[in-house]
């Protein structure tokens, strides 16, 4: 049974100077690429490059970091090869050297222990705290299976660990990323052309006549090629449509701006599809051709006009049809983008097939200006025995529910790591890298209970995060600019790789994640998975099976490869077969059919505000990335602190005013820890009030983080579960504004 878990704040311990006790410069192999001179000296005016991609977002944006002789980080900047930025970095990725020189960043190995009755945190040797590790991991699956343990992770750290894993017997592996933002639009999608959408979307932005974002906010989520393209298509002057209850910087370069009523979105899409078909708008030979259920849709939609959808999302009947319209005209090379954050109402799955239909219906799947036909390069693995079979995995925990779900969903780990879960599949320990849960997930009870359930927690991080305060261990893992990770393979109109590589010693104690995982591997008994001294040894593997080499990638850091399934459109009049049962784009999903959903969307009313309260809109900013960068020094000055949107009829009735300070209480009494600043602005409908995501850290050692702005995920307690996948709705919260601080009388 697990003992009572206390949040401890990282101490000095984990923060202070600390001299880098045995370097990870000589396991890295490194010695050669930073040899003195023939004068045994480096100056400090010369400069070298070494090949990167960007860990700041999942955009992974490739680029050259640049050093002075001594070693010394100076700067980063695009790849001109790279198509996901065209040798042009957003904030974010220039930005990304702040987290090298970040001196609050984790800088030794930290082990929980009691001391007088207290929970602290003690500075441990790598050896300590692996061994630790490894012990409680052989002896908690001695108890339980290796199954018992979970990870969850973001970003490249999950890559190595997740080998790791599975070597030792647990696929319950998880990425917050698929359950709590992407994860109905790839089953919605999935569900009507048999293929997901995948990251980058396939979105043919730069050729578009008509763009239409229905809550996404290219431009301030700073996709990097989607926001050149979109540039690009707004010169070229293609028509922009953007839905959205806050006059987003989209909005703001779109010809239609639609002040949507939150939660009634499915009304319009099903009110645009009803114009499509009942004024034969829609692309005919296409419909005929590749499509399955138009009739089914078109008695599905028969009643769903613009004025019926207008006394639901208060948007008027004339903008509706012209906005159909338009996106008919600009057909097929009409986008209706499938956006990245989908996780709303709870019937965010649904929402993504009208999308998709919608798409379907203008025939812009498989079309210049629509979507293009994705192709990525295979990469070959590195040899290594079978991984063992586990004897279940997070499927088996579902217990039959989320059918659709095509990626472990980690709000159901959460669930399985509570003490009422199912023995059977109950989760005893975690892996946690790269992803800070208490700022990410939503239901901060749920995930409480399972810090204080859990009988080992394991966190891998570059900085002392929220989560770090839950561990028993702590691992400091070294920037990207400080290692070596695998190629960078991202699906795009041509193949090509991306290589990391590590352009500095890592800084302090820290050490990249593939040492670690090779590291515990050891002490597992696991060494076979691992045969490699230095990971570069597995790329230089890697590479030259596919014609390449490590010494050339090097130099180069991107290489682009020909396309080989095709063309990257239809072909008039080709014969194409999807992976769905019918072999054609079901607009009737047979699938959802089958398992008793509905074959169609269905509108289905959302609760809305009580009086006094208002609809808990949260966003993102050009400038960061989630809470992950919160901290760094460089964004820190471009935005260190989140602001509230508050309509100007609103701010009137509560009295605020620009500059003002108020903390939030939401609909089940909860409130922020730290106040928010009032912005008043007429760019946020008076029933909502808007945030940026990522603010509001509560550990003092983010000394640039600690207390700016408010954390909108403690506020997200009312979580509405999509039944098809599991993903977590997360926009059914409301807030009310409380002038006088909520804690005054407990700190008193």
């Amino acid at each position: 049974m697990g003992t009572r878990r206390d949040f401890i704040k990282i101490s000095a311990l984990g923060t202070a100077g600390i001299a880098a006790a045995g370097s990870a410069f000589s396991m890295l192999g490194r010695s050669a690429l930073f040899a003195a001179g023939n004068d045994g000296q480096r100056s400090v005016h010369a400069v070298k490059r070494y090949p990167t991609y960007c860990e700041v977002c999942f955009w992974k944006c490739a680029g050259w970091t640049y050093t002075d002789r001594a070693g010394k980080i100076r700067k980063v900047v695009g790849n001109s090869r790279d198509p996901h930025c065209n040798g042009r970095l957003c904030p974010r990725g220039t930005g990304g050297i702040g987290m090298y020189h970040d001196k609050d960043r984790l800088k030794t190995p930290l082990i929980r222990v009691t001391k007088n009755g207290k929970q602290t945190f003690v500075r441990a040797t790598w050896t300590e705290a692996l061994d630790h590790v490894a012990e409680k991991m052989q002896e908690i699956s001695g108890k339980y299976g290796p199954e018992s343990f979970a990870m969850f992770n973001h970003g490249s750290p999950g890559k190595h660990l997740g080998h790791l894993y599975k070597a030792f017997g647990s696929t319950n592996i998880t990425a917050p990323s698929y359950a709590q933002c992407r994860g109905p639009r790839e089953a919605g999608f999935a569900a009507t052309f048999g293929m997901s959408v995948g990251s980058p979307e396939p979105t043919d932005i730069r050729d578009t006549r008509c763009l239409v974002l229905i809550g996404s906010h290219l431009g301030e989520n700073m996709h990097n090629s989607q926001v050149q393209e979109m540039a690009d298509a707004i010169d070229n002057g293609a028509t922009i449509i953007t839905v959205d209850p806050r006059f987003s910087t989209a909005a703001s370069k779109s010809k239609h701006w639609l002040p949507i009523k939150p939660a009634t979105d499915m009304a319009l899409l099903l009110a645009w599809i009803h114009v499509l078909i009942y004024e034969a708008l829609y692309d005919k030979d296409y419909v005929q051709r590749y499509t399955f259920g138009l009739e089914q849709l078109k008695e599905h939609v028969k009643e769903m006009t613009p004025e019926w959808a207008y006394g639901i999302t208060t948007l008027k009947p004339g903008q509706i049809r012209q906005t159909a319209r338009e996106m008919a005209q600009a057909s097929p090379a009409t986008i209706v983008h499938p956006g990245r954050h989908v996780t709303w109402y709870g019937d965010d799955t649904q929402r993504s097939r009208a999308i998709a239909i919608l798409n379907a219906l203008l025939g812009s799947w498989g079309r210049r200006g629509g979507f293009y036909f994705k192709e990525q390069v295979s990469v070959p693995s590195y040899p290594h025995p079978p991984y063992p079979k586990p004897r279940w995995s997070w499927k088996e925990a579902l217990n039959g529910k989320y059918p659709f779900a095509g990626s472990s969903v980690s709000n159901a780990l959460i669930d399985a790591s509570l003490p009422e879960a199912d023995e059977k599949y109950r989760i005893r320990g975690w892996m946690v890298a790269g992803t800070n849960l208490p700022l990410t997930m939503p239901g901060v009870d749920s995930l409480d209970r399972a810090f204080n359930a859990l009988e080992f927690i394991t966190v891998v991080d570059t900085m002392p995060m929220e989560i770090t305060g839950y561990a028993d261990v702590v691992l400091p893992e070294c920037t990207y600019l400080e290692r070596y990770d695998d190629l960078r393979t991202s699906p795009f109109r041509e193949p090509f790789l991306a290589l990391r590589m590590p352009a500095s010693e890592p800084l302090y104690d820290s050490k990249p994640a593939w040492w670690i995982a090779k590291e515990l591997g050891k002490r597992l008994g696991l060494s076979s998975y691992f045969d490699y001294e230095d990971f570069s040894e597995v790329l230089d593997w890697q590479l030259k099976q596919m014609g390449s080499s490590l010494e050339e990638m090097q130099k180069i850091g991107v290489k682009k490869f020909p396309r080989k399934s095709g063309s990257l459109y239809l072909s008039p009049g080709e014969d194409f077969s999807f992976n769905t049962n019918t072999g054609k784009i079901e607009l009737y999903a047979t699938d959802f059919a089958r398992q008793g959903f509905d074959p169609m969307p269905v509108y289905n009313k959302h609760p809305d505000p009580e009086q006094g309260y208002y609809r808990l809109i949260y966003g993102r900013t050009p400038a960061h990335t989630f809470s992950r960068t919160a901290n760094n020094p460089n964004l820190t000055d471009i935005k260190g602190e989140n602001l509230l949107w508050v309509n100007p009829k609103v701010a009137k009735l509560w009295d605020l005013h620009a500059g003002d300070l108020v903390w939030l209480k939401n609909q089940n009494d909860v409130t922020t820890e730290f106040p928010i600043k009032v912005r008043v602005t007429e760019r946020i409908r008076w029933d909502s009030i808007y945030m940026v995501h990522g603010f509001g850290h509560s550990d003092k050692k983010l000394s640039r983080a600690y207390g700016k702005g408010a954390n909108d995920s403690r506020l997200i307690t009312d979580v509405r579960i999509d039944p098809l996948m599991g993903g977590t709705g997360m926009r059914g919260n409301f807030v009310t504004f409380l002038k006088e601080d909520p804690g005054k009388e407990v700190k008193s």
